[in-house]
């Protein structure tokens, strides 16, 4: 019978071969970093490394670009139909803002021109502003916030920039009311500025129109004359413009001729006015 030979390797043969190859790796890698370090030995090398390794980088950052890609570019529909409703009300908002800006500017305007007709007034004045209107279509009557606290009084003429528009006819403590030439009730004396004939202006009703009474059809008295305060009967002081005339009607069998004129004054736009103070009979009585 035939022995079988049994071969038992060594087990720390195979130990110390790896530890002896993981020695020389070390004192391999210590070596490279030395030379690397004084002599810059491996440029060259990390260069083509480094080159060789871009597209492995490129590869490994792309899931991070997609994701952001994605963040950036694809927006919901809630998220648009969101943004697009705020972006609207932004508009609107400031839409408004510019229409309140065109306003603002405009009343800039009128109150410098308002302004600018009381530096050529001899008498005092006071601004006041319209707080409102008389809510009878037939009455032409204004609300104004300055009363008798500020020395208003009734029979007071009021003006803007372009004329006469009325007169107080009510005062309480901090407000007043007004009643515009151009009301039913209202008539003013009045003369024509070209050559000084006098007559009587009375109120129609309408915004845009006075009626012209007790000129004679003979009287020299031409479309586009300017009417002003006679300062007949002491209420209005002379000189304040009233109205254009703007129409001239005569009839042979009348004795007077039918005239209508236009109010000079901004009846139904004038925010801001001025209250003249006068030393008139009416005020001193």
């Amino acid at each position: 019978m035939a022995r079988i030979g049994i071969v038992i390797k060594p087990l720390f043969v195979k130990e110390s071969t790896l530890g002896l190859r993981l020695l020389l790796a070390v004192v391999l890698l210590a070596a490279l970093i030395v030379a690397d370090l004084r002599y810059n030995a491996l440029q060259s090398t990390r260069s083509v490394m480094e080159i060789a390794a871009a597209p492995v980088y490129w590869v490994a950052d792309l899931p991070g670009r997609m994701a952001e890609w994605n963040e950036d570019n694809l927006v919901s529909r809630d998220d648009l139909q969101e943004e697009n409703a705020r972006l609207k009300r932004e508009n609107l908002v400031l839409q408004g803002r510019s229409h309140q800006m065109a306003s603002l500017q405009a009343e800039n305007v009128r109150l410098r021109a308002l302004l600018n007709s009381s530096a050529i007034l001899r008498d005092d004045v006071l601004v006041a502003e319209l707080i409102g209107v008389s809510p009878d279509p037939v009455r032409h009557q204004l609300v104004l916030n300055k009363g008798e606290m500020d020395g208003v009084y009734v029979g007071q003429p009021l003006i803007d920039a372009d004329g006469l528009l009325g007169q107080i006819v009510e005062v309480s403590p901090i407000n007043s009311r007004a009643l515009l030439i151009t009301d039913a009730t209202h008539s003013i004396p009045v003369q024509v500025n070209r050559n000084g004939v006098r007559a009587i202006a009375e109120g129609t009703g309408s915004l845009g129109s006075l009626e012209i009474h007790h000129v004679s059809a003979t009287t020299d008295i031409q479309e586009g004359d300017l009417l002003v305060t006679s300062g007949l009967g002491g209420r209005f002081p002379v000189g304040y413009p009233v109205a254009v005339v703007d129409k001239i009607e005569r009839d042979p069998g009348q004795p007077f001729a039918y005239i209508t004129a236009m109010p000079s004054a901004a009846l139904d736009r004038s925010r801001h006015v001025l209250l003249v103070f006068t030393p008139t009979p009416a005020r001193e009585g």
